[in-house]
């Protein structure tokens, strides 16, 4: 036991000098301190990360930025699909006199009207549906499947309860259905 002792107090031989045995885990643990991480490499080169690029990252990790750019995309797709069901349909009769208005004048306004109604409806869903699916996984604390059908039906059930409670659950389970089919086949 002493001559174990006396090896700790002992100095070190080679180049560190005259330091001893105690003085050496804090000597070991400033330089440490004093150099950059080791971040370990898995065969790529890799970049430490800017302020600027970790706080980018955190603004597109968030709910409120995800559910406004879907959003924003919702209504442009609406436009679009609001364009071209338009298109498609220029030709019915008008109901209340039972003639078609053939008038490029008519046929841009019920374009324009179209377009406006689909791309509305199409931004409401984009905005509760990527709100609740960011809001349920950031609780869950987890990234699957589940997160995606309990947001459709949180908001089918929503966005089917203005109609009733029947059509809330039809709703629900419709949306559930649905949005578990597409992250089953986009996973």
């Amino acid at each position: 036991m002493a001559d174990h002792e006396e090896r700790r107090q002992a100095p070190v031989p080679g180049p560190i000098g005259n330091l001893r045995m105690s003085t050496i885990i804090p000597t070991i643990e400033e330089a440490r301190r004093q150099r950059a991480p080791i971040v370990p490499s898995l065969g790529l080169p890799q970049a430490s990360r800017t302020p600027q690029e970790l706080m980018v990252e955190r603004v597109f990790e968030n709910c409120a930025f995800k559910s406004a750019l879907a959003g924003v995309a919702g209504y442009g797709l609406g436009i679009v699909f609001g364009l071209f069901t338009a298109g498609m349909d220029s030709s019915m009769p008008n109901p209340m006199t039972g003639v078609a208005d053939q008038s490029a004048k008519a046929i841009l306004k019920d374009m324009r009207a179209r377009a406006s109604s689909y791309g509305k409806n199409f931004a409401v869903v984009g905005l509760m549906f990527s709100g609740t699916e960011c809001l349920v996984e950031s609780y869950r604390g987890k990234s699957d499947w589940k997160n995606g059908t309990l947001s459709g039906g949180i908001t089918g059930g929503l966005i089917g309860l203005r109609a009733g409670g029947k059509a809330a659950l039809f709703g629900a389970a419709g949306f559930a259905a649905f949005s578990t089919l597409i992250d089953y086949f986009l996973r």
